[in-house]
């Protein structure tokens, strides 16, 4: 089996806010199709950042690399394009986006020929995953918020997560958003925050002792750029774990959180850092430190594989705006039910591509 050909199109698609019929955020994919001389077709993504530059490194830089190569040689794989994309293997943000692409297409065309879900292929240690909801966003008022939240549990849902750093009125404000959900949404909801990377160390601080109380799951992404040293200061400073790898998912990020103490919850995207190998190795660094593994940032059906194949796996992010794309762009996504997320019993990643809703959507050939 050989890699035979690549397809790339970018693509954006209308997302609405429930209530306030605002724009749910993050809208736009690249989609890489790369196509194996046994007629595997394997389907890998790339989000938001960029988009015209990662389709050009595809086609011109990545793909011709790669072309008549074993699709599952990964490692030989990697080593030929890592090179590309960072002479000096510090990689950032579009190069791990379209080495992502290649990443996960890749490993979509290995289940198919298998005959495994990636799940499977990564560990199988379920073929399900619990989920929480991201919907608190800084569209929402207050009464909104808790009108959503209670129609969300009333959906089987028991996992929230409310974003910080969205108020007008400063971390006050947004304190007094997440313990007013906590009041009316009740003790036994599951509730977390997001700030994506948008405090400052002190504010994070002051946010956390004014909601220490409330029994947060987790403060994810807290401080601008998630320094790490920042990061390790806050956890001293607070019982409410600390979770980050939405955007710098990459293992030696999470090392370096790792080595200062900084972090209790692995949350990478194989989106954004270069894909289910790099996941892979995100994922057992998290079992060699004892962490659990979660998703976070809008990975959809990639992340739920890794939440689902890994021991350690945990929860598996459903995004009210990614859950918009993910529906228009599959024409099999899952879709929660009671709360959990099943992996698709179809090989690959289990989704196959809506071709009239992707002609609809294309921003360039």
């Amino acid at each position: 089996m050989r890699v035979a050909d690549i397809r790339v199109s970018l693509h954006k698609i209308e997302t609405r806010l429930p209530l306030v019929d605002k724009p749910a955020g993050e809208s736009t994919r690249v989609v890489c199709e790369i196509e194996t001389d046994e007629g595997h077709v394997g389907v890998g993504m790339a989000a938001r950042f960029l988009l015209h530059g990662v389709a050009a490194a595809l086609v011109d830089d990545l793909f011709p690399a790669i072309k008549g190569m074993d699709p599952r040689d990964l490692e030989a794989i990697h080593a030929r394009l890592h090179p590309l994309v960072s002479e000096r293997g510090r990689m950032s943000g579009i190069n791990l986006a379209a080495l992502a692409c290649i990443d996960l297409a890749l490993w979509d065309i290995i289940g198919q020929a298998s005959e495994r879900t990636v799940a499977q292929l990564l560990g199988g240690h379920r073929d399900y995953a619990d989920v929480y909801v991201t919907y608190g966003f800084g569209a929402y008022d207050e009464d909104q918020l808790v009108e959503l939240g209670r129609s969300l549990m009333a959906d089987g849902h028991s996992r929230l997560k409310v974003l910080v750093g969205v108020a007008k009125g400063g971390y006050q404000e947004d304190a007094r958003r997440v313990r007013r959900v906590r009041k009316e949404l009740g003790d036994e909801l599951v509730l977390a925050i997001d700030a994506n990377e948008s405090l400052g160390l002190e504010e994070a601080t002051q946010l956390c002792g004014l909601i220490e109380d409330l029994d947060i799951a987790w403060f994810e992404d807290p401080l601008r750029a998630n320094d790490a040293r920042d990061m390790a200061m806050l956890r001293k400073r607070t019982r409410i774990p600390l979770s980050a790898g939405q955007m710098d998912g990459h293992s030696n990020r999470f090392r370096e959180w790792l080595e200062h103490e900084a972090i209790d919850i692995f949350m990478p995207n194989s989106l954004y850092n270069g894909g289910m190998t790099e996941t892979r190795r995100v994922a057992h660094l998290a079992q060699i430190y004892n962490r659990p593994l979660s998703d976070a940032g809008g990975g959809g059906i990639y992340c739920l594989h890794h939440v689902a194949g890994f021991r350690n796996g945990t929860l598996a992010e459903c995004h009210l705006g990614v859950e918009q794309v993910e529906r228009a762009i599959f024409l099999d996504a899952p879709q929660p039910e009671n709360g959990r997320l099943k992996v698709p019993d179809r090989p690959g990643f289990g989704v196959r591509l809506d071709r009239d809703m992707l002609k609809d959507t294309r921003l360039r050939a």
